[in-house]
């Protein structure tokens, strides 16, 4: 069977030859890489789980800032609490979604089904702007934590020798990608295991009681929740790789979520309960020093080699994600067909991930403080949008064939969905002009491009697929 068929399945689209446009239809084209689909690894459940971890967390560290915000107390609340009230109604979305319409680009699917190719096209752009600028920071943070590099030209070769390495490794095969984060993972997350094994006899319950000298730093607060847990849709843009993805998406995100909110709780609650430390010492990174007084210099040395391990499996995991979503906007024909081509030898979507890689790297060498936060901002407006087209399916398309349901009434979704969209709007209220006019920008101009691939489409000046949606 054609790779396209495979990756985007009924009932979403049905593929019928259209020459005379001089477009190409997803179930007919043969590219250089269609005989490799039958060797392809499917992810299977354990490499989806750690992908959606890497995705997601990556472990606690960067959680320190929580704590200095609002105190222990608030922080182990936030992360016991927020999972729960953010990312359990986004993964059950995502898992309804990703099972009904399982191919390639995942939430631009959604969309696209839902509203059209507009916003499809819009959803894509405010998503992939907000998973590059997470991406780009990766190796830099690596770079940092590897020897300390010098200033200037000593780390940008650093940089971008790792990021041109890290791209390859994702060329090379998303199950090599997933079997990574699998091990990754364990080794990252095992000194936390230890630490709080370790700390268990120290523990002071008093200590979480402890308060912040001051005002309560709320906004900090939020948005290091915000930054820490969130991306719980960004692996549906892989579900045309994933083996029987309609049983498989529900059961890695039930154990993702489990997952995610034990690498937060237990090690925070070890540090803070264990040590004496006062919440204005909470800068990022003391999460190894507090792991130093609790089980020795052993143990913080390999929280702070867990820190680049986890920064080379969050890598890996988002560009993962971003490259398939282009490759999914190409084969729904918001994109140019070249993004949907894959490699010969390893059947991965290899001028995705060299855009991707490439759009990483200029991202690397930006001011990040207002590009982050706009990023943020425009993410919340693509998970908003997604809200929106999940519900719009649930009421106008109760036919469409869910291997997985959420098992609960259209009310009762409106209501699961009211709580996350109201945290995203104060998100967006305390966003700031800088961060209103950016995003404005981008937005702008994410509308343009997707007009002027439709006049590319009609006037021929470029090669596209074309998805024929099934009624």
């Amino acid at each position: 069977m054609n790779q396209e068929i495979n990756t985007i399945q009924q009932p979403l689209l049905l593929p019928r030859q259209r020459q005379q446009d001089g477009t190409t239809v997803q179930g007919d084209r043969a590219t250089a890489g269609d005989h490799h689909q039958h060797h392809r690894s499917k992810l299977t459940l354990l490499p989806l789980v750690f992908l959606i971890y890497f995705e997601v967390a990556g472990g606690p560290y960067g959680a320190e800032l929580a704590v200095r915000a609002a105190g222990p107390l608030f922080t182990l609340l936030g992360f016991l609490v927020f999972p729960f009230a953010w990312g359990v109604p986004e993964s059950l979305i995502t898992a309804e979604l990703a099972a009904a319409l399982p191919g390639n680009g995942g939430f631009v699917i959604w969309a696209d089904r839902a509203f059209g190719p507009l916003a499809g096209s819009l959803l894509g752009a405010w998503k992939y702007l907000s998973c590059v600028v997470n991406v780009a920071a990766y190796p830099a943070l690596v770079a940092d934590y590897l020897g300390q590099a010098a200033p200037g030209a000593a780390r940008t070769c650093t940089v971008v020798g790792m990021t041109v390495f890290m791209s390859f490794v994702n060329y090379t095969g998303l199950s090599i990608v997933g079997w990574g984060a699998v091990a990754l993972g364990l080794v990252s997350l095992a000194p936390f295991l230890l630490m709080t094994v370790m700390a268990a006899p120290k523990l002071l319950p008093m200590r979480w009681a402890v308060q912040v000298e001051g005002r309560k730093d709320w906004r900090l607060f939020f948005n290091i929740l915000f930054w820490n847990l969130n991306y719980w849709d960004s692996a549906s843009t892989m579900a045309g790789e994933v083996e029987r993805p309609e049983r498989t998406f529900p059961r890695a995100l039930a154990v993702a979520v489990v997952l995610i909110v034990a690498s937060y709780l237990l090690p925070l609650m070890a540090a803070t309960g264990a040590t004496d430390a006062p919440p204005d010492a909470w800068v990022n990174g003391y999460l190894a020093d507090a792991a130093g007084v609790i089980g020795g210099r052993w143990l913080k040395y390999w929280i702070d080699a867990g820190a680049v391990l986890s920064s080379i499996g969050m890598f890996q995991a988002q560009l993962s994600s971003g490259a398939y979503q282009l490759l999914g906007m190409a084969e729904l024909g918001l994109l140019p067909a070249v993004f949907a081509r894959r490699g010969t030898r390893f059947g991965t979507p290899w001028v995705a991930i060299s855009l991707s890689t490439v759009v990483t790297l200029a991202v690397s060498f930006l001011a990040f403080d207002d590009v982050v936060a706009t990023a943020n901002f425009l993410y919340g407006l693509g998970t908003l949008l997604e809200f929106a087209a999940f519900l719009w399916l649930r009421a106008t398309r109760p036919d469409l064939k869910r291997p997985y349901r959420v098992p609960l009434p259209l009310p009762a979704l409106v209501a699961m969905c009211a709580v996350p969209s109201a945290f995203l709007a104060y998100v967006s209220v305390v966003a700031g002009r800088t961060v209103f006019a950016l995003a404005g920008a981008l937005t702008v101009l994410a509308v343009g491009w997707h007009g002027a691939m439709r006049l590319c489409r009609s006037r021929k000046w470029l090669r596209f697929n074309v998805a024929v949606v099934a009624p």
